[in-house]
């Protein structure tokens, strides 16, 4: 089985690191014409220049801060403008909010996280998918969370809108199977990214243990007994993103080594 993304142009947002950027490397290794999108533009001007070009492909990115998601859908809106150039896949992928318990949590904790997942993700909906309509073809993959599933401890703002998204994902889905669209979540269980070793500080300092002992207490709980690396959860975009996932749609994909309980 050949799995190409040839003459496909993807959006990859949070692609400057973890698994955004390991995304993207895949995407382009696999032919597609990748546009990144992220806020810190220097980093965005290394990612693509270390991107492999495949028969020609010219990559690019859209320097946008999802904190403002207005601004984020006027960027893209421009971008499409300028270029004249649609989107045929789009990957929503963005950092989560500070741990804690959620009553600790406060309204601008739930409302800045609410924007930047979810006010964010339906602009660029309805920026990519008329086109996508148009084309008979379109891929919208959500990087999620397996909270989504089965709620994780001291993460109660991102278990919250994790939940919110899926569902948003959902009805997304439902609408815009009719014209060959597909949208899914891909829920990545404990990845080797930035995030990762910011929780596993967190918890350190808040129980006096060494950060390898948490490491070894978080990987006891994942049958296959180790951490993902970041392009095992772009593997799964990969495939979603192709030809192949044309029947497979509005569902949540676990990469997490087999630690979810739930089926």
């Amino acid at each position: 089985m050949n799995i190409t993304l040839h003459k496909k142009r993807a959006l990859v947002c949070g692609s400057t690191q973890g698994i955004g950027k390991s995304i993207a490397e895949l995407f382009a290794s696999m032919g597609a014409e990748v546009v990144l999108c992220a806020r810190n533009e220097e980093a965005l001007q290394m990612v693509v220049a270390s991107l492999p070009k495949i028969d020609g492909t010219n990559h690019s990115y859209i320097t946008a801060d999802f904190s403002n998601p207005q601004l984020v859908k006027t960027q893209i809106e421009n971008f499409c403008s300028s270029t004249n150039k649609s989107f045929d896949i789009v990957v929503n992928n963005t950092g989560g909010p500070a741990g804690g318990p959620i009553l600790n949590a406060n309204d601008e904790d739930f409302i800045n996280t609410f924007k930047a997942h979810i006010l964010v993700s339906q602009s660029i909906a309805q920026v990519v998918t008329p086109l996508m309509k148009e084309k008979k073809f379109g891929r919208i993959i959500n990087i999620i969370s397996t909270s989504v599933k089965q709620p994780l401890d001291g993460l109660g703002v991102s278990n919250t809108i994790r939940g919110a998204m899926a569902s948003w994902a959902k009805t997304l889905a439902n609408e815009l199977a009719p014209f060959g669209i597909t949208v899914n979540n891909v829920l990545p269980g404990a990845t080797m990214t930035a995030r990762l070793d910011t929780i596993i500080k967190k918890k350190s300092a808040s129980t006096s243990k060494a950060e390898d002992a948490i490491s070894e207490e978080m990987m006891r709980e994942i049958p296959l007994g180790r951490f993902a690396h970041p392009e095992e959860i772009a593997y799964a975009v990969g495939f979603l993103a192709s030809d192949f996932a044309s029947y497979i749609t509005g569902i949540n994909v676990p990469v997490d080594g087999g630690r979810l309980k739930t089926l």
